[in-house]
């Protein structure tokens, strides 16, 4: 089969496409023929090195996977046939970008029947990112005032849709040229960040979901035992103590694959209530000039590379 994989940390171009051998499955693993794969922030700076979370290569990036079920091992959940969508083995290495991924058949779902295979695969990882934080940890519900940072963003721009699927009141922060999108998901309010201090114009909201690493500023705006979830400011204990001691509570997101909250936001999808939204598609062999696009930080959604 086909797979991207890396020899060294560097720019996009130390990913390369090489021939290797399909893997070899286990009880309770699915072999997935991948359809498409998308590319996540976290792809890059895996690849650069700036956050060496799978060590030293060489290794194969990439975790969003939507495709076939090729081969069920003994006890798999799924049949061969089905479509599935997922995120496998994060944060270990899963080697998505590839012809074929092995995985534990727990670690995906059936693919939402109204997507095609590049829609779906842009889901997962971002997708969950915002429902393990609002839903699982901030227990979002009707009514709630949930502000939302960078809803344009490939995260955002799912948090902004499950908010809304959940009944809440959401205020978006971002940049002027992209209200209109924002407003198109479903948001309430929308503010332009750039120019205006958002801790002036935003009080007492029940949830903030922050993707910026703005944890201090955005602690404001929160009502007495709101909740801060943040996806980049986790790992401090400082930010956490700060937030306890101002009597509002701390949710650090680390994203992990979860089969069951695929199920419900494959639900919702089917149901009309999210749509992930496609910036760009390239050919697996593309994947360099993918990364490329997806460090830029100018997109709005998400970039998918396609296997054929």
């Amino acid at each position: 089969m086909r797979a991207v994989v890396q020899k060294s940390f560097g720019g996009p171009e130390v990913l390369e496409v090489v021939e290797t051998e399909k893997p070899e499955l286990l009880s309770g693993e699915v072999l997935v023929r991948v359809k498409a794969s998308a590319v996540n922030p976290v792809d890059v700076a895996v690849r650069s090195g700036a956050f060496p979370l799978l060590g030293q290569p060489p290794f194969g990036v990439g975790w969003d996977i939507s495709g076939v079920v090729e081969a069920a091992g003994p006890g798999a959940r799924y049949e061969v046939g089905e479509e599935v969508y997922g995120m496998p083995f994060f944060p270990r290495a899963a080697t998505g970008y590839a012809e074929y991924v092995a995985t534990p058949s727990r670690q995906v779902a059936r693919k939402p029947k109204s997507l095609s295979h590049v829609e779906a695969a842009a889901l997962p990882l971002a997708a969950l990112t915002a429902w393990q934080g609002l839903v699982d940890k901030a227990g979002v519900k009707a009514g709630d005032r949930v502000l939302i940072h960078r809803a344009a963003g490939g995260v955002g721009h799912l948090a902004v849709q499950i908010a809304k699927a959940r009944g809440a009141y959401v205020i978006a922060l971002a940049s002027e040229g992209k209200h209109d999108y924002v407003k198109g998901l479903g948001a309430d309010e929308v503010i332009d960040y750039r120019t205006t201090d958002f801790t002036e114009d935003v009080k007492d909201v029940d949830i903030v979901f922050d993707s910026v690493a703005d944890g201090v500023r955005s602690l404001s705006v929160l009502k007495p035992g709101g909740v801060l979830v943040t996806i980049l400011e986790h790992p401090s204990g400082e930010l956490e103590q700060t937030v306890k001691e101002a009597g509002r509570r701390f949710a650090g997101v680390s994203v992990e694959p979860d089969y069951w909250a695929l199920e419900q936001i494959a639900e919702l999808v089917d149901a009309g209530k999210i749509r992930p939204t496609i910036a760009e598609t390239l050919p697996l062999e593309d994947a360099g000039k993918a990364h490329e696009i997806v460090a830029s930080g100018q997109t709005v959604g998400k970039v998918v590379l396609t296997v054929e």
